[in-house]
């Protein structure tokens, strides 16, 4: 009797829940491949909407003309298996998506982006009838209409709070994406069955039985394999913030999030120079006034520490000194541990957010570098004043800030702003462009700089014994200066565009064919 009167609760309660859970493991599924720009993010919120849209007039529709049990779990039946099945339908063509991302295919890109989301019809719009259905069948008197449509909005809402931090927080990093659509299916098909044995008959679920048997075998054999077909492939795993993989080609391994685009670590054996940007951290402190020397250098702060490549040098340039390292994904730092040697006994690594780790640590650093920009990841409260104005109270007397920004061949905005911004708090800025990539390295002296002090430094560092990595790094420095950013705008706390710059960078580089210049 009790599960008569309530069990039609459990069911809204569970279908909100499993909606809100699909919406958000969509962004997981799409996010290995297609990146997690707000971008993507607004396509899967506005056409999951769009799919609930039409699935609550759909479900009122039906329940007016046939208010029956046995047709609303049989929705819900399908609901489940669809939820289920999503994913494993999508995984081929997002491994081919995912090599199309490698080599720039564009039609390719787009055609696979739509037919997943296109996936996403038939469960959410099924998912979608169960609310307007079920206050149908729970409706027993007019007066009753509030009070009930509350109850149930309610019910589902609260469902929908569950299905928001379940998935994130708990099954995508314990089981990974695909078996967390897998287990929000098979609840709701357990649900489904319990409501189709108390609503209507035991025997007339016995046509769907072999529903559940789909599930099981898409457990014990659907998940199989990597997610995407990358070659030389040593480790693919997923946290709460990123999926991640590992790569090994001829003793470098390179870490590699999301979409792929982009290498945020290396490492070698016997090799320290990889001719990226991390190197370019390490020249940042001779802007100051000559001589000086790497006996100066005694602290620094990484945020954005990601595999430790830019500690491992920093260690081999200036010794053993204190580096502290900020990183908000700790499954990143444990990949770091285990393939990248990130064991250096002076780092100490921090799993925090690096805007709020920087601002309670002790401070005092000689270099801070932020190594969190990668259009279109870029977190906003790691570019404006406030922000800045933290990094500068945390840095030495001659302490430096060096900053790693993504752009495009022919948009600098994000530079401009950048600098702009930076040059309310510091008294200096200097860029410079990573050779063969499209990395900018702007650098923020807290103490008056100059290019001649850079020369100066360099010059007098020639022919000592210091590593050759810094001397290398320095030249190239050098060579690929730029000149000092635009005056444009400035970031705030309160009003930060940074979204509208980087889309801007990125729709304008594919709709101008530049991906061509990476191939």
């Amino acid at each position: 009797m009790f599960l008569k009167k309530y069990f039609l609760y459990i069911t809204v309660f569970f279908s909100g829940m499993t909606a809100l859970a699909v919406e958000l493991s969509a962004s997981r599924l799409l996010g290995n491949v297609f990146g997690t720009s707000n971008l993507v993010w607004a396509s899967i919120i506005g056409l999951i909407l769009i799919y609930l849209t039409l699935g609550y007039w759909l479900g009122g529709k039906v329940a007016d003309n046939h208010p029956h049990f046995n047709i609303f779990y049989d929705i819900l039946l399908w609901a489940s298996l669809a939820v289920g099945l999503v994913p494993m339908v999508s995984r081929p063509i997002l491994k081919v998506t995912a090599n199309a991302f490698d080599q720039f295919q564009m039609p390719i890109l787009a055609g696979a982006f739509s037919t997943v989301m296109i996936l996403f019809v038939l469960p959410v719009t099924l998912l979608g009838m169960i609310s307007p259905f079920a206050l149908k069948l729970l409706l027993k008197d007019a007066h009753d209409v509030g009070k009930t449509a509350g109850r149930l909005s309610a019910i589902s809402t609260l469902g929908s709070f569950v299905g928001t931090f379940l998935p994130v927080i708990v099954l995508v990093p314990l089981i990974g994406t695909y078996r967390t659509f897998l287990f929000f299916s098979s609840c709701l098909m357990l649900i489904a069955t319990i409501g189709y044995c108390v609503y209507v008959d035991f025997r007339s679920w016995l046509k769907y039985a072999w529903m559940p048997t789909i599930l099981i075998l898409l457990w014990v054999f659907g998940t199989r394999g990597a997610d995407k077909a990358t070659q030389n492939l040593i480790f693919e795993g997923e946290s709460a913030y990123n999926y991640i993989q590992v790569i090994e080609e001829q003793e470098y391994r390179y870490l590699r999030l999301n979409d792929g685009q982009g290498m945020h670590s290396i490492y070698h054996p016997t090799q320290l120079n990889y001719y990226g940007p991390w190197s370019q951290v390490l020249v940042s402190p001779f802007f100051n006034k000559p001589p000086y020397g790497i006996d100066a250098v005694h602290k620094m702060a990484i945020v954005g520490l990601a595999a430790g490549t830019t500690a491992r040098q920093a260690q081999e340039v200036y010794g053993d000194i204190a580096i502290d390292g900020f990183e908000i994904d700790p499954l990143i730092v444990d990949i770091g541990r285990n393939f990248f040697d990130m064991n250096q006994p002076s780092l100490n690594v921090f799993v925090q957010d690096g805007r709020w780790g920087l601002a309670h640590s002790q401070g005092d650093y000689d270099i801070i570098s932020v190594d969190a920009y990668r259009p279109p990841y870029i977190p906003w409260h790691m570019t404006t004043l406030e922000f800045f104005q933290l990094v500068h109270d945390k840095l030495s007397t001659e302490g430096v800030m060096v900053i790693n920004v993504g752009r495009s061949p022919v948009d600098r905005s994000l530079i401009n702003d950048l600098g702009t911004t930076i040059k309310q708090i510091f008294p200096t800025v200097f860029v410079m462009d990573v050779p063969d990539s499209m990395n900018t390295i702007l650098f923020a002296t807290k103490q008056p700089g100059s290019w001649e002090n850079f020369y100066e430094n360099y010059n007098l560092l020639l022919g000592s014994d210091i590593q050759d990595l810094l001397l290398e790094a320095m030249a190239v420095t050098i060579m690929f200066q730029q000149p000092e950013p635009e005056a444009t705008r400035v970031f705030t706390d309160d009003l930060a565009p940074i979204e509208w710059v980087t889309n801007k960078i990125v729709i304008d580089f594919f709709l101008e064919g530049n991906w061509e210049d990476l191939r």
